[in-house]
């Protein structure tokens, strides 16, 4: 009978474990999407146009990689944000089968008045203003999760 107990404790600790970080995660998105919805863009294009501002002139293969998507994918966000008019494509003349993706005018725009109004950064300041010690161990009990959670690749 102990042993049945004891099976469901740790079963309900699980799902609160699984269902907090769930809440966390559906959390951040929510704020993220209210952040691109006042800029009038998808999550995924302000994350675009955040990593493209941080590594100008990447090419689409760095770029899918750092958003952890497929060069499709990536492809078809950037067609949609250079039809916005808030980046461009530029082929250099060191190598032609290269392709840069550069931020226009207007997509600076869209990142200045982001980065000024919000909601995301002003929620990150008030995490940042934990007790430092706070943070540490919350980073390292997120590191000491992963390396439990991370599966290795069969050799």
């Amino acid at each position: 009978m102990i042993t049945k107990n004891k099976e469901a404790i740790i079963f309900i600790l699980n799902n609160e474990i699984l269902e907090s970080f769930s809440e966390i995660k559906r959390a951040i998105y929510k704020i993220v999407k209210t952040d691109a919805d006042r800029v009038g863009i998808t999550v995924v294009q302000l994350k675009t146009l955040h990593l493209i501002s941080i590594n100008p002139n990447i090419g689409l293969g760095d770029l899918a990689e750092k958003l952890k998507l497929t060069n499709s994918t990536v492809s078809g966000v950037i067609d949609r944000l250079v039809c916005q008019d808030l980046v461009e494509r530029a082929v250099p003349p060191e190598n032609r089968r290269a392709v840069s993706i550069y931020l226009t005018n207007k997509g600076k725009g869209i990142l200045k008045f982001f980065m000024s109004n919000s909601l995301l950064i002003k929620k990150m300041n008030q995490i940042l203003n934990m007790p430092e010690e706070d943070i540490k161990q919350l980073l390292q009990l997120h590191k000491n999760l992963l390396s439990i959670l991370y599966i290795e690749e069969e050799k």
